[in-house]
């Protein structure tokens, strides 16, 4: 088993210490004074899969009991124990996408690549899906709302894809965690809610302000539950209390419509200030209909993404996320989550930079 080296965490690494960061692809953190952060105990109290009553709440939301959820450190762990669980000889991964989604299942097996339709606002075609599908394919994986584009696939797609899954025996993993953002009245359903071929993974980062908790989840098939455990038992074990502690409060139903609500409109009111920007600059980009990241195409005069990205950084100081990240080299991805004073300075360098080399 090899595994890729992670391409965007390695270009923060090296950036994001000392620079602007207009490339996190989360809301901004919420104050930790919301929350009573003190659990209980401090030993080993929380079931491995996390407390039936938190399991419980969460998969209501996807018509699904307790043991049909698995608490995890942080959605990345969801998406790995779900992938080492479900994989196979053959998964058919939907990109362009967050990098793990497809180095972990190329990790394990062997992966075919479905890609989105930039020309159609980078929309997903369930035929490619359909066609990309093998008598061995063990899962489709989907990233909705994607990452990096912003794109949301709506629910009759969703429900194609899944169907496609389900009549060739595989999976849909699909990985939700920009769904929060997403307005409740156009989110499209939820593949766990699908049916017993559907998966889900979601957690408390990038909708929730709470990236520094790592506490994320599946919810799916008892069968998938139980075999991702499995591994979990060799991974973190347990959720942390602490993030336990605060997930039981923010997931209570009425503070978490007052915290979406929140994110949604910064999100929002963000997301209409890089529209005036890029407008202004002539840059196409992505038009997110949800979530906190968007496609933007790297300008004329530069070697593509990462050398847009390279001069940014040396020259503004400002890290963006280069294209070349999620093989789109001629693309870079621009987070607008942050609260609004550093999503305006961040912008203000850029424009001084691109007047520059108009």
């Amino acid at each position: 088993m090899e595994i890729t080296p992670f391409a965007l965490e390695r270009w923060f690494a090296e950036h994001e210490a000392d620079n602007l960061m207009l490339a996190e692809s989360g809301i901004r953190p919420l104050a930790p004074g919301r929350f009573d952060l003190v659990p209980e105990g401090m030993g080993y109290v929380i079931p491995t899969n996390g407390s039936p009553e938190l399991r419980d709440r969460i998969g209501e939301r996807y018509g699904r009991g307790a043991d049909e959820v698995l608490l995890t450190c942080g959605t990345q762990e969801a998406n790995f124990v779900t992938l080492a669980a479900l994989m196979g000889e053959h998964a058919v991964v939907v990109t362009p996408t967050y990098q793990s989604l497809h180095a972990l299942p190329e990790a394990f097996g062997s992966v075919t690549r479905v890609e989105l339709d930039a020309a159609d606002g980078w929309g997903l075609d369930p035929d490619a899906v359909a066609e990309a599908v093998r008598p061995e394919t063990a899962v489709v994986v989907v990233n909705n709302p994607n990452n990096p584009t912003g794109r949301v696939h709506g629910a009759a797609t969703v429900e194609a894809v899944y169907e496609i899954a389900a009549d060739a025996g595989a999976y849909l993993l699909c990985d939700e965690v920009y769904r929060p953002l997403a307005d409740a009245g156009t989110a499209p359903p939820p593949a766990a809610s699908l049916g017993p071929y559907g998966v889900s993974t979601c957690g408390l980062s990038k909708g929730y302000g709470l990236a520094g908790l790592r506490l994320g989840w599946l919810a799916g098939p008892p069968e998938v539950v139980e075999a991702a455990w499995q591994w979990k038992d060799y991974t973190t074990i347990s959720p942390p209390a602490v993030s336990h502690r605060v997930a039981e409060q923010v997931l209570d139903p009425e503070t978490e419509a007052t915290v979406l609500a929140e994110n949604r409109a910064l999100a929002a009111e963000n997301r209409e200030r890089v529209d005036e920007f890029v407008t202004e600059h002539g840059l196409d980009w992505s038009d997110p209909p949800a979530g906190v990241n968007a496609f933007v195409e790297a300008p004329e005069g530069f070697y593509g993404g990462r050398s847009f990205c390279e001069r940014a950084v040396a020259e503004a100081d400002v890290v963006l996320a280069p294209g070349e990240a999620f093989d789109q080299p001629e693309q870079f991805r621009l987070g607008f989550g942050s609260e609004p004073a550093h999503l305006e300075e961040g912008l203000s360098r850029l424009d001084a930079f691109l007047d520059r080399h108009a």
